[in-house]
């Protein structure tokens, strides 16, 4: 009896452990730069002229469009990016610059984007929206 109980207990104090392992990482979104005039804001389907600079944890930077002085562009909800900046660039308006935490999951996952980007990565991005091509409704 004595040693079901501790084992009992020992279960009971290790299940915290397993639920906070088990815990996914949320996509973290700050406003950096807000604009008063917004006609627009991104949504799926549009296209997006992007500067970025892409961080480690560590503040490793491992990409960035600024010195290029070449936006990158791409269509937003369409997998031409990684799910956190799909996610994290919707709403968005001309001008606007926002910090983006983006966890593994989201990003490269456990494989990364060797060499520079490490398996289970978390990636900390600044974009800036420098311009919305908004293909008409058919």
């Amino acid at each position: 009896m004595r040693l079901f109980f501790l084992v009992a207990v020992t279960l009971v104090s290790l299940a915290p452990e397993v639920v906070r392992g088990g815990e996914k990482k949320k996509l973290q979104i700050g406003i950096k730069k807000r604009v008063d005039n917004c006609p627009i804001k991104s949504r799926k389907g549009d296209v997006l002229n992007m500067h970025y600079t892409g961080k480690l944890e560590d503040g490793t930077e491992f990409d960035s469009s600024i010195p290029r002085n070449q936006p990158f562009t791409f269509t937003l909800g369409t997998g031409q990016v990684i799910k956190g900046w799909d996610q994290g660039l919707l709403g968005m308006c001309e001008g606007e610059k926002r910090k983006l935490v983006i966890p593994s999951e989201l990003g490269y996952g456990d494989r990364g984007a060797p060499p520079k980007i490490p398996g289970g990565a978390t990636l900390i991005f600044e974009v800036e929206l420098l311009s919305i091509e908004r293909r008409s409704d058919l």
